[in-house]
């Protein structure tokens, strides 16, 4: 059933991209409505600057849609989009600072954290979702943004592999190494707030 449904989806997704693509300008505003959030978070906790994340979104959105007749079917489109918001958070970056490990999540709101379509309602949980982001801080922004889109977005690895152009092999390796930084830091929490970070662990093999 739940194949079925996803099949689904992606028929009316390619049938949405192409009237998109015959300049239908309500199906091109679809299109942005029904990806602009999760787009966004995922750009915010690349750049953690919220007005440079607005200006990111809106440049992939208008660089996706000046170039939506190379996009190809067989990939989802929110992978697309990641790559095209990826390759510019990482342009922006550059030019504001060197690309290293040590940027300050603190810096950051609490809301910074929170999707918008999910809420953390045990003072445990919140209590475990600050310490996984706590240690993320470390991190360079491509292993980052292989966290953000395994663990937040459930993307898989070999997806994330082309959003981030690199081997699935290399993220995989940015997943361990994030899971090891964790570890320490996690030893005290609960099994029944780890049991999810354990199981989407597994899936990244």
């Amino acid at each position: 059933m739940a194949d079925t449904a996803a099949t689904a989806s992606r028929e009316q997704e390619r049938i949405l991209i192409g009237r998109a693509q015959s300049g239908d300008a309500p199906a091109l505003r679809e299109l942005v409505d029904g990806h602009k959030d999760r787009l966004f978070g995922f750009i915010f906790r690349i750049v953690r600057h919220h007005d440079d994340a607005e200006e990111i979104c809106q440049e992939a959105f208008l660089k996706a849609f000046a170039s939506l007749d190379s996009f190809r079917s067989e990939y989802r489109f929110s992978t697309w989009l990641f790559t095209i918001a990826y390759r510019v958070s990482l342009n922006h970056l550059r030019r504001k600072r060197p690309l290293t490990g040590d940027l300050d999540f603190n810096a950051l709101p609490q809301e910074a954290f929170d999707a918008p379509t999910s809420t953390l309602e045990s003072q445990d949980a919140s209590r475990l979702k600050d310490m996984i982001w706590s240690s993320v801080n470390q991190l360079t922004p491509p292993q980052r943004a292989s966290v953000v889109l395994f663990y937040r977005y459930e993307v898989n690895c070999q997806e994330i592999a082309r959003v981030l152009e690199l081997p699935v092999a290399t993220v995989k390796s940015h997943l361990h190494r994030a899971r090891n930084r964790l570890r320490e830091m996690l030893e005290q929490v609960s099994e029944k707030d780890l049991r999810h970070f354990r199981n989407r662990s597994t899936a990244a093999g």
